[in-house]
């Protein structure tokens, strides 16, 4: 709740005209209390995790001649109306029981991390730096919880719930073990702990997870994806290969950008893929031309 009692009184005490973004927020929220602002996140992301992968599951079974041309594994990896139900289902039921109330209790931990709900809003500049900052250190820190989830006990004992689909698509970015749920909430939450935000921010950073999450595990190399643009980004080619090799993996551990795999020699595998792809190509483009 913002303490202000008139729009006067919010630009008074800001020395300055509200902006038009300012001037709406306050609006929406003057009256309404912090907690009930922070809940907000529940429903975005709960419409995130079903729209998008959703969007995409209508294209696979609205048009399959345009989506298999795009999806990495086209043999044996397609799923009926049924299939695609029972995956967001089976998410959605160990999901929200474990996801919701860990979003609700945590709210006076995030009061504590200084996450502001007030005016003044974020510069779009000051926004996209701790934007990017949290990008870096959840991607750094996933990789390496992710490299232990492939040791033996983790896997078998937690990670491979998650790779019980060797060919993933959207709605199985969240579906995993309720003990990983919670290991991942830590590299997620560290960026905004290092640098506390405004809720608008945090909101995003949290939408930005769910939808490269989403990308990642979607099972389609788009062309015309706008990803493809940014420098180190794994994408959803560089994570399909690990869940095609499950859990004798040892490659293609990132989340978002490359760079870890490349320093750390994770990724030998996938390029030497890759190369053997690239040649068989040309192998038989040679033959075609013959």
């Amino acid at each position: 709740m913002l303490p202000y009692a008139t729009a006067s009184d919010a630009e008074a005490a800001l020395r300055r005209a509200m902006t038009r973004a300012e001037a709406a927020w306050f609006r929406y929220t003057a009256a309404k209390a912090d907690y009930y602002l922070y809940y907000h996140t529940v429903a975005v992301l709960l419409a995130v995790y079903t729209l998008l992968p959703l969007m995409l599951a209508l294209l696979e079974l609205g048009a399959p001649a345009v989506a298999l041309r795009y999806k990495l594994q086209p043999r044996g990896a397609r799923l009926s109306p049924a299939g695609f139900l029972r995956c967001y289902t089976d998410t959605a039921r160990f999901l929200l029981p474990l996801a919701a109330p860990v979003q609700l209790l945590s709210y006076p931990a995030v009061k504590m991390l200084g996450i502001r709900m007030g005016l003044p809003l974020p510069s779009a500049g000051e926004m996209a730096a701790q934007l990017l900052m949290y990008l870096l250190v959840e991607d750094y820190l996933s990789y390496w919880v992710h490299r232990l989830m492939h040791t033996k006990w983790c896997y078998d004992n937690i990670h491979h719930v998650h790779h019980e689909y060797t060919a993933p698509n959207g709605f199985v970015a969240p579906y995993m073990h309720w003990t990983e749920v919670l290991i991942l909430t830590v590299p997620t939450v560290v960026g905004p702990v290092i640098a506390p935000c405004h809720m608008i921010t945090f909101g995003i950073w949290f939408v930005i997870v769910a939808i490269s999450a989403i990308e990642t595990h979607c099972g389609y190399n788009f062309p015309f994806n706008p990803t493809k643009l940014i420098p180190f980004w794994g994408g959803a080619e560089f994570h399909d290969y690990h869940h095609y090799l499950g859990g004798n993996c040892q490659s293609n551990f990132a989340t978002v950008f490359t760079y870890c795999d490349y320093l750390y020699g994770t990724n030998n595998a996938f390029r030497r893929h890759k190369a053997g792809q690239a040649k068989l190509k040309m192998v038989s483009e040679k033959n075609v031309e013959k």
